[in-house]
């Protein structure tokens, strides 16, 4: 006879959540217990709980404060290899916001292009003179890429 799946949901009945807890308490400590006998690592687990005044701690406190400890200094020593979450978003935004830069500086590249195309199609030239001369640039730029190209054939 095979179990059926346990819906994920808060139990509003006291005693029903109660006795939950207290099987879900062993099965968790059995593990790390289990843990830490198969693959020989040092673990352990605080659970605090409204039922109970202590917060149940395995193996003991002694041993959750060694356990602790190590994790403490073992964080200190490797804190430059460790990357804690903020710091990854902070790096993940500024390569994005580079990356929206460079974007943003090939669109209007292209832009420029198309009006250059348009231009040549017979389409008013702009008036203004800022745009004139980012259009200026712009066909220097152009004309010096075709000939470094052309000579490099």
């Amino acid at each position: 006879m095979t179990r059926q799946k346990v819906k994920l949901a808060y139990i509003s009945d006291v005693t029903a959540r109660k006795s939950t807890y207290k099987k879900r308490k062993k099965g968790i400590i059995k593990k790390v217990r289990e843990l830490t006998i198969l693959c020989g690592i040092p673990a352990c687990a605080i659970i605090s709980s409204p039922f109970e005044a202590k917060a149940e701690i395995w193996p003991d406190p002694e041993g959750a404060k060694e356990v602790i400890q190590r994790y403490m200094d073992a964080s200190v020593i490797d804190e430059s290899k460790n990357v804690n979450q903020e710091s990854f978003l902070i790096q993940r935004i500024s390569k994005a916001q580079e990356q929206l830069k460079k974007l943003r500086q090939e669109n209007q590249e292209k832009e420029k292009i198309l009006s250059i195309f348009s231009y040549m199609q017979g389409q008013d030239l702009p008036t203004d003179v800022q745009e004139l001369k980012q259009l200026k640039k712009l066909i220097d730029n152009t004309l010096k890429e075709t000939k470094i190209n052309s000579q490099s054939m």
